[in-house]
């Protein structure tokens, strides 16, 4: 049973980790695109899969929902494509004047080929402006939908992925025949106006940035929280016994939890460095002589003890207690297996904010390190792939909630800088794609931009690779 649970606790957090923090990613796509007029036709925490738990928004159309592929999630922003296909205008009119219409009808009418409109059906479907019709249809020997539908629209030309825009009041439905009221390339450019494509650079720039963003502030707030809110244990330098270890000579010897060390052989020790330094500096393979107050009560803990004026005297301390001389032998590593006391420290907000601040000057700098060659080597040594992040998750989740959280944030901050590489298909590549053509006002050629996306899955998928034989070496040989 504590093999299975071994096997799966890793798992488990791994997922939750890596899950919520691509979904917070994921969402600040989203609300970036929302925030610029772009249209978003699904956003799902778990990729995509046929298995499904959604919801569809009635104000702005989105499919909201879950999938059992937890490995992150995804915000389907429409026309992140950019894939032209010249006869789009002519079909999108099309559709919506007919209201429905097979693809060997559009074919037809338009004198195009199957393939063109197919395309320019794949392209229009991605952009909201259009929805495949099943209903009454039998799919295409290929698998294609045979059919597409209009979608509801208002006078002006508005849809419900549209939100405040729209005038659902006085809307078509799904299927109805729509005029536009201006000309087909007018219509398409509308459509297309709604789209990532269609928008300014300073916007796409936006949508790009808003993931990395939100993913910095995210940690920044888990950090705050964890220092301001949950706190985090720090040792307490005081003579008082915090736990015992099981299965060593301090057990052995009938140390408990509580237990004051007034003295290690001769030596008088009044905090926890001085028991550890009389520990350490005792003759080798000689007994220990400790000399041990023990409270009489659980509740004469040292804060009650602390605040005690009288706590201290002799006296005192007889009436509230015993005293103990214990011998114990040390093992062969020099340990005796006492742990020492710790307290939950809550730091003021500006010092977390402080400490938050410097986590992530720390990742970023890390981050820039791996372009420089000189380092690139002993970042990626020092890094982990997604097995080693589920083992460590797991040992977080184990050392408590502020640990947890801790390591949460700092996974949040290396996500999001790792994300803000001039490398495709990361956002940092697509922006650099969006600066030089807005420098140029020329856009680099498709066929460039897809061979500089794989150059660098190709990259990644190699850096998985290293990083992954690291793990299992590190984790489990």
């Amino acid at each position: 049973m504590d093999a299975v649970i071994g096997f799966i606790a890793p798992i488990f957090w791994g997922l939750v980790v890596l899950s919520v923090l691509v979904f917070v990613h994921e969402g600040g796509h989203f609300l970036a695109a929302r925030a610029c007029g772009v249209r978003v036709l699904e956003f799902f925490l778990g990729m995509p899969c046929r298995i499904q738990l959604s919801r569809t928004s009635k104000r702005i159309g989105t499919k909201f929902g879950i999938t059992p592929l937890l490995l992150g999630g995804y915000a389907e922003i429409c026309g992140m494509d950019p894939t032209k296909v010249p006869c789009a205008p002519r079909v999108l009119t099309s559709i919506h004047r007919h209201g429905v219409s097979t693809v060997d009808e559009i074919a037809s009418e338009l004198e195009l080929s199957v393939q063109e409109v197919q395309d320019a059906c794949i392209t229009l479907y991605n952009w909201g402006s259009i929805v495949p019709r099943e209903s009454g249809y039998e799919s295409r020997p290929d698998g294609f939908p045979a059919a597409f539908a209009s979608v509801p629209r208002d006078a002006a030309g508005n849809t419900v992925y549209d939100g405040k825009a729209f005038d659902r009041a006085h809307a078509t439905a799904e299927g109805d025949p729509w005029e536009p009221p201006m000309g087909e390339i007018a219509f398409y450019n509308l459509e297309r106006s709604h789209t990532y494509l269609g928008v300014g650079f300073w916007r796409r720039a936006f949508m790009l940035i808003a993931g990395i963003a939100v993913n910095i502030v995210c940690g920044f707030l888990l950090v705050v929280s964890v220092y301001s809110v949950v706190g985090v244990e720090t040792v307490r330098d005081v003579n008082v016994i915090g736990s015992i270890e099981p299965d060593m000579p301090a057990e052995a010897a009938g140390l408990n939890p509580g237990d004051r060390i007034l003295k290690v052989n001769d030596a008088q020790t009044n905090t926890w460095v001085e028991v550890v330094e009389a520990i350490d500096g005792s003759p080798e393979g000689k007994p220990l002589s400790l000399s041990v107050w023990r409270p009489s009560d659980a509740s004469d803990t040292y804060d009650h003890l602390a605040n005690d004026n009288n706590a201290g005297s002799d006296s005192w301390l007889k009436e509230h207690g015993s005293f103990h001389a214990i011998e114990v032998s040390l093992t062969k590593d020099g340990m005796l297996g006492i742990n020492a006391s710790v307290q939950t420290a809550r730091l003021n907000p500006i010092d977390s904010c402080r400490i938050a601040a410097d986590n992530i000057a720390a990742t970023a700098v890390n981050i820039a390190r791996l372009l420089n060659p000189s380092h690139t080597m002993e970042i990626l040594d020092n890094s982990t792939s997604v097995v080693g992040i589920s083992v460590m998750s797991a040992q977080a989740a184990a050392a408590g909630p502020a640990t947890f959280l801790n390591f949460a944030a700092m996974i949040s901050f290396s996500l999001g800088f790792m994300n803000l590489l001039p490398i495709p298909p990361l956002d940092g590549g697509k922006l650099v794609i969006e600066v030089i053509q807005a420098v140029t006002k020329r856009e680099v050629p498709l066929k460039v931009q897809s061979a500089v996306s794989i150059a660098g899955i190709v990259l990644f998928g190699l850096l998985f690779i290293y990083m992954l034989r690291a793990d299992i070496l590190r984790f489990f040989l």
